[in-house]
């Protein structure tokens, strides 16, 4: 997947653009604390890993920039739970 990731504070949310259509997922941040709250995944990028895809780009943001996570997003916190390398950022 060539698009990359990216976070857009203004909208407070990690966005994903793959063929026209914005996958993202929408959080919360409040000191070195965000929580995300929900990821939308549209009908049309469904079963392509996008969803997977955003969840680890934001991730990898979130670990950069010293951040701990909150999971209330039920697809963030699976994503996490299968993928053990992000453990250490839950709060």
């Amino acid at each position: 997947m060539a698009d990359q990731v990216t976070d857009n504070p203004a909208r407070q949310r990690f966005e994903l653009t793959v063929d026209g259509h914005t996958a993202f997922a929408a959080y919360a941040l409040a000191d070195d604390v965000i929580t995300f709250t929900h990821t939308v995944v549209p009908k049309e990028l469904a079963g392509r890993g996008v969803g997977s895809t955003l969840a680890r780009g934001a991730l990898d943001n979130v670990r950069a920039r010293h951040l701990k996570v909150i999971a209330e997003c039920p697809f963030i916190a699976a994503y996490i739970a299968k993928h053990a390398e992000f453990a250490d950022l839950l709060a």
